[in-house]
């Protein structure tokens, strides 16, 4: 793996391998996707995802067909990083979720960081309509949680809580406002935040303007069809501008990170 671009603040960057053509530790990556130090108080989001050439983020519904070894290696390593992986409901039952688990190789790092032994998973949803008898609900590590809007079906988050997940409020409608489904989970000490997507979710946030960091990995592929783009939902007034902060590629793949200016 080759880094090819440097990190915007110099004054801050980690130190990295030399640009040999090799594979980097897990350590090295995730001192590359390193959060930035947190204010008392403060959150950040940051979403991964994977886009082909030609902008599709699925293949037949699903990511995994556009991603690759390294791709899987980069995700784990932003999980083994992470507080809480934030994704919607859509996601969950395509992609078939299911707990994050303890890793060893980052152990060490989420004890030193005060973390737990794996990120919580937190679906994000209006309807509810999930499947409870999963093993994202029945054998987490951590309690699941599930976010969600005030008037949303009460049987389904009662079924929810008899589940044993959390029940996050996070809006007053049936849905969750997603700047306030980032505070609430920040109040619970879920401070460095992941989101997965899938698009619609990831949309929302950055409709919101509650996105801080954009994780793409780029895939060397052509689909065509009409696959969806990363994010999806109304478009923004002004687009956001982001400022690189990684950029490596390996086997055609590149693995970019851009975060808010």
């Amino acid at each position: 793996m080759r880094r090819l671009l440097p990190v915007t603040d110099q004054t801050s960057a980690p130190s990295f391998p030399d640009p040999a053509d090799r594979e980097w530790s897990l350590d090295e990556l995730a001192d590359a996707y390193a959060y930035p130090e947190l204010a008392p108080g403060g959150h950040w989001l940051r979403a991964n995802m994977v886009s082909t050439l030609d902008g599709a983020a699925q293949h037949d519904g699903r990511s995994q067909p556009i991603s690759g070894e390294t791709d899987m290696r980069i995700f784990g390593t932003l999980r083994a990083l992470a507080d809480v992986v934030v994704v919607g409901a859509e996601t969950v039952r395509q992609e078939g979720y299911r707990p994050a688990r303890a890793r060893e190789a980052f152990a060490a790092r989420r004890l030193a960081a005060g973390q737990g032994p794996a990120p919580a998973i937190a679906v994000v949803t209006a309807s509810l309509d999930l499947n409870f008898t999963l093993p994202l609900f029945t054998s987490p590590l951590v309690p699941t949680l599930v976010v969600t809007g005030a008037a949303a079906p009460a049987d389904r988050v009662a079924a929810a809580t008899a589940a044993g997940a959390e029940v996050v409020v996070a809006g007053e409608g049936a849905g969750a406002d997603p700047a306030r489904a980032v505070r609430e989970l920040a109040a619970r000490g879920l401070r460095r935040q992941l989101t997965e997507g899938g698009p619609r979710l990831l949309g929302q946030f950055v409709a919101a303007d509650a996105l801080d960091e954009l994780c793409l990995t780029i895939s060397p592929t052509l689909t065509a069809g009409g696959a969806q783009r990363i994010a999806g939902g109304p478009s923004v007034t002004v687009p956001h501008r982001l400022a690189p902060a990684v950029v490596l590629e390996e086997a055609g793949f590149l693995f970019t990170s851009y975060r808010r200016i």
